[in-house]
C-alpha cells in the first residue's frame, strides 16, 4: 500500500542577516524569540523556529545552513529557501527520493541521518526550489554535528 500524499509543513529560509530578517517578520505580527539560538554552541550557526497552525517557519543563518544543506555548502544560488514535505517514516524519505531522482529531478542533498533526528534529503523542482523530504523525528537519534 503506498504512503498517503506528503504534507507541506514546513518552510525554511537561510538569511544572510538574520536579525534584519526576523525583525521584518516580527513587524508583520510573528512571536519570535529575542534572540537565535547558537547551536552547536561556539560554532556561529544561528537557528530559529516559529511554529503555525499547520506549519513550521524556521530561519537560519548561513552558517548553520552550511551544516545540514549541501546546496547552501556549495555556495548554490537559491538555496536559501526550502519547501518542507513530511513523510511516514525513514524508508519512505529514501524512497520518495529515489523515485524523483529516478524521474530525472535533481538531488541537492541525499538522504542522511540529520543531526536533529530525523532521516532528511532535498531534491530540485522544475524552477530550481529546493524541496526538503523529513521523516518523524527519533530523540534517539539526535547528535551534535560538527560545524
Amino acid at each position: 500500500m503506498p504512503d498517503p500524499p506528503a504534507p507541506f509543513d514546513q518552510v525554511n529560509l537561510v538569511a544572510e542577516d538574520l536579525n534584519a530578517t526576523l525583525d521584518f517578520y516580527r513587524r508583520l505580527g510573528l512571536t519570535i524569540p529575542d534572540e537565535p539560538m547558537e547551536w552547536p554552541p561556539g560554532s556561529g550557526a544561528h537557528h530559529v523556529g516559529v511554529s503555525m497552525p499547520g506549519v513550521s517557519f524556521e530561519f537560519d543563518d548561513p552558517a548553520m545552513a552550511k551544516i545540514w544543506h549541501a546546496g547552501v555548502r556549495a555556495g548554490r544560488p537559491g538555496a536559501g529557501t526550502v519547501l518542507g514535505f513530511s513523510l511516514s517514516s525513514r524508508d519512505a524519505v529514501d524512497a520518495k527520493y529515489a523515485e524523483l531522482i529516478a524521474a530525472g529531478y535533481a538531488s541537492r542533498q541525499p538522504p542522511y541521518d540529520a543531526f536533529w533526528g530525523a532521516r532528511y534529503a532535498i531534491v530540485e523542482d522544475p524552477d530550481r526550489r529546493d524541496v526538503g523530504l523529513m521523516s518523524p523525528i527519533d530523540p534517539d537519534r539526535r547528535y551534535t554535528p560538527e560545524p
